[in-house]
């Protein structure tokens, strides 16, 4: 019984002690600051970044010369089946915090724990819009066609496709808005690795100011005051 309970404590003390470690890295690490690209070519692509509040999105052009994400992401998976949008957003991120949780009241223990501990699938979320207001919750990025490029490979390799290249379109009804809608990703999302994280990773490939790492949409948005 002795040994028991001088195991259960110990596990007890690691437990308490990795949190308390991953609390100090996700407040000291989104401090570092990764400075954007140095470039003398000329910035002419209109990007965003789009956060919830929680989780953010990247936000660029649907149609350029590089790519027609309306060919990608077909107007009509969406409920509004609208056409002809000016932007579209993605947010990869845990496919069960997607799909069965519209509300922090809806969050189960069972699906944070999944997300927590590489257990569950990812999706990616794509949402179109007319237009994009700045404010403290979106914030606005101009790159170069090169960074652009990037950009687009880096979210184009995120997406999980069939074997004609296509994405995976996810029928659900569990749609946020009626111009937006789910599909199957790569990768698993973590307490190491989160929405954040990821969106964090897209504006290093972009060569946009980002932080070193983060899990938070604050670890972000605090380069773009």
């Amino acid at each position: 019984m002795k040994k028991t309970l001088i195991l259960s404590f110990k596990i007890i003390g690691f437990i308490l002690g990795a949190v308390f470690l991953y609390i100090i890295i996700a407040l000291l690490l989104p401090l570092i600051p990764v400075k954007a690209e140095e470039t003398n070519d000329p910035k002419v692509i209109e990007a965003y970044i789009l956060t919830n509040g929680v989780h953010t999105d990247i936000v660029v052009p649907v149609q350029s010369e590089f790519i027609d994400w309306g060919q990608k992401i077909p107007y009509s998976n969406t409920k509004s089946k609208q056409e002809n949008f000016k932007f579209i957003a993605f947010g990869w991120g845990d496919k069960g915090f997607y799909l069965n949780t519209p509300t922090w009241a809806d969050l189960k223990f069972s699906t944070a724990f999944k997300a927590a501990f590489w257990l569950s699938e990812s999706a990616m979320h794509c949402t179109y819009y007319n237009e994009m207001k700045l404010g403290d919750d979106c914030k606005k990025i101009m790159l170069t066609e090169k960074q652009y490029q990037s950009l687009i490979k880096f979210i184009d390799d995120k997406f999980d496709k069939d074997t004609a290249g296509h994405y995976k379109f996810i029928k659900t009804d569990a749609v946020y808005e009626n111009n937006d809608a789910f599909y199957d990703a790569k990768g698993a999302y973590n307490f190491t690795y989160t929405c954040n994280t990821w969106t964090n990773d897209g504006l290093k490939v972009a060569g946009q100011k980002a932080a070193f790492w983060t899990a938070t949409d604050f670890g972000i948005f605090r380069h773009y005051k």
